[in-house]
C-alpha cells in the first residue's frame, strides 16, 4: 500500500466554500448600519475568515494530530459565524431567508469538516485518537473487602436495575 497523498488547501472542496462564505459575509455585513460594522460586522467577518484560514494553516503541517486540529478549529469558526449571523437576524440586520441559507451553507461545511477530521483520526494510532476511550476495568481482586462500603462485591454481581445503581446504605436506623 502505498503512502497517502494530502490535497493541496486549495484543492479542498470546503475550502472553496468556506472561501466563499467569508467573500458573501463581507458583502452582506458590509450593508448594516454604520454602528454594526464595526461591531458585530467586524466579529463575523473575520470568523468567517479564519474558517478557511485555520484549514491553510494545518494542513501542510507534518503532523496529522496537528491537521485534525486545525479542521477543529475551522469547525468552531464556522460555528462562530453562524451565531454572529444568527444575532444579525435577531437584530433584524438580516431575513429569516438569508439567516436560514447562511446556516445551511454553514452547516453542510461543519458536516464535510467531519467527515475530513475522521479521515485524519483513523490516520492516527487509536490510542492517540482524540475520541478514544480507554478505561481498565477495576480489579479488586480476589479481596471483597476492596469493595466499597454499601456496593456489591464482584461475586455476587448480577447485572439488575438495583445492583447497577444501588442506593445507599439506609442511615435512618
Amino acid at each position: 500500500m502505498g503512502e497517502a497523498r494530502y490535497l493541496a488547501v486549495e484543492d479542498l472542496e470546503v475550502y472553496a466554500k468556506l472561501c466563499q462564505l467569508h467573500i458573501d459575509v463581507c458583502d452582506l455585513s458590509h450593508q448594516w448600519p454604520r454602528e454594526e460594522r464595526y461591531e458585530l460586522g467586524s466579529q463575523v467577518r473575520r470568523s468567517s475568515n479564519s474558517s478557511p484560514a485555520q484549514l491553510a494553516e494545518k494542513n501542510d503541517d507534518r503532523h496529522i494530530r496537528n491537521k485534525s486540529e486545525g479542521v477543529n478549529r475551522s469547525r468552531g469558526e464556522a460555528a462562530e459565524s453562524i451565531h454572529h449571523l444568527f444575532m444579525a437576524f435577531l437584530k433584524k440586520y438580516i431575513s429569516e431567508e438569508t439567516f436560514s441559507d447562511f446556516r445551511a451553507r454553514y452547516k453542510q461545511c461543519i458536516r464535510m469538516l467531519n467527515g475530513l477530521e475522521k479521515m485524519l483520526e483513523r490516520k492516527i494510532p487509536s490510542q492517540e485518537r482524540r475520541w478514544h476511550v480507554s478505561e481498565e476495568s477495576a480489579s479488586y481482586g480476589s479481596d471483597p473487602s476492596l469493595c466499597p462500603s454499601g456496593w456489591p462485591k464482584p461475586e455476587d454481581f448480577s447485572p439488575t436495575p438495583e445492583t447497577r445503581h444501588p442506593s445507599p446504605p439506609d442511615s435512618s436506623s
